[in-house]
């Protein structure tokens, strides 16, 4: 006699949907603290118009983050007047990091360094 009270879980189903849910989490989680670091770095939020402001905001540069996660699409906020500094580095660890679109995209291990300038990718390992 089965007992109706049994419930099935398909486990590869439910390992996608989490991993999938950790990714975008993750994703959120960091863009929201770039995003914190830069309205802490030009002294307004986002789109806030205020006297006396350390710098500007410039726009964005996308980045692809390859951490245990997943790939996280982050949104790395630009500055103008002040640079943006992410735990004491100029940019994002170059590590597992890959420049998406833009202007160099084109180039392969090529990347764009907020200043303007270009620099080339080497791996670590």
């Amino acid at each position: 006699m089965p007992d109706s009270n049994i419930i099935q879980i398909d486990q590869n189903l439910f390992e996608t949907k989490l991993d999938r849910l950790v990714t975008e989490k993750m994703t959120q989680i960091l863009n929201a603290m770039l995003d914190a670091e830069a309205d802490e770095i030009t002294g307004a939020a986002r789109y806030e118009r205020k006297e006396g402001r350390k710098a500007y905001r410039a726009g964005h540069y996308e980045r692809t983050l390859t951490a245990k996660a997943g790939r996280l699409e982050l949104r790395v906020p630009k500055t103008q007047g002040r640079g943006l500094r992410i735990r004491g580095h100029r940019t994002l660890p170059q590590a597992g990091v890959q420049r998406r679109g833009g202007v160099d995209g084109d180039v392969p291990g090529g990347s764009e360094h907020p200043s303007g300038r270009r620099h080339q990718q080497t791996a670590v390992g």
